[in-house]
């Protein structure tokens, strides 16, 4: 199992640097290629909010604005993107068969979440990009949705990328499904890590996370059980970041949405905590 075709979310905003920089850095790493999918703002939707939802009707004026600012937008960012992959000697290619890494652009209007989140049914890895200016939120609506609907592994990047990525991973272990998903997206980058620690709070899964270190060594991975004692007042998500951090992972796996986020909402979870407060890359897998 290898990583071959890598996704990334390039909204042109500060949510995207980050997330191209790593996505050029993973594809140089496993020779794969790398999409950067940029979605336009669809006027049509605009219209449809501001004209027949607050009876606002918008100008022809206004509507030329908005398509040539979603314009150039994309020409700036595809401009960035086609830096990026100069500066990590990556080709570009427009089809399957190019040997080595590769990159090629796309970009399509419509609703950026549902987009992306149909996109991503087609590659191996989703990036998607933390902005600076909502990391006090548990997710954004791409988030969501991709990680709800695209049935792949989604890793949320810092605007500003680590030094290094996947040297030494932490893996968050709590017995849900959404764990064993996260187990199987995360497997080329577990193999590939220098090193891996399964972290488990609480005393309820250790067992389990016993059985999954043994499991990952008949993959020839080499894991460390860190079982962490549940702390009263502190929250999981809270507790499985600061292990991770005091381990020194550069990257952190684990299950998203093990509940319906209806109820991740209500009575919080370790995926609102963590995604809401880490500056450390995350895949996250449903």
């Amino acid at each position: 199992m290898t990583i071959k075709t890598i996704l990334v979310a390039a909204s042109g905003g500060t949510a995207s640097e980050g997330a191209i920089e790593l996505g050029c850095r993973l594809a140089r790493k496993f020779e794969a290629h790398l999409e950067a999918y940029h979605v336009l703002t669809d006027v049509r939707e605009i219209l449809l909010a501001t004209g027949e939802g607050f009876g606002m009707p918008m100008s022809g004026e206004l509507i030329d604005r908005i398509t040539e600012d979603a314009a150039a937008l994309a020409a700036k960012t595809k401009a960035a993107f086609e830096a990026a992959l100069a500066r990590h000697a990556i080709a570009s290619a427009a089809a399957p068969g190019k040997a080595g890494a590769s990159g090629g652009w796309r970009e399509e209007s419509g609703y950026g979440p549902y987009l992306v989140a149909q996109r991503a049914r087609f590659f191996d890895l989703v990036l998607l990009g933390r902005s600076e200016r909502v990391v006090d939120q548990p997710h954004s609506d791409a988030v969501e949705q991709t990680l709800l609907q695209s049935g792949r592994p989604v890793l949320l990047a810092p605007a500003k990328p680590p030094q290094a990525l996947g040297d030494s991973i932490a893996f968050g272990w709590n017995g849900e499904a959404a764990a064993v998903r996260a187990l199987t997206g995360s497997l080329p980058l577990l193999a590939a890590a220098r090193t891996v620690n399964v972290i488990v709070v609480g005393e309820k899964h250790r067992t389990s996370a016993a059985a999954l270190v043994e499991h990952l060594a008949w993959h020839g991975i080499k894991a460390s059980l860190r079982p962490a004692y549940a702390i009263e007042g502190v929250g999981p998500g809270e507790q499985l970041l600061a292990e991770a951090r005091d381990a020194g992972a550069d990257l952190l796996v684990m299950g998203g949405y093990g509940h319906r986020p209806w109820r991740e909402a209500l009575f919080g979870g370790a995926t609102r905590e963590i995604v809401g407060v880490s500056l450390l890359p995350i895949l996250l897998s449903h």
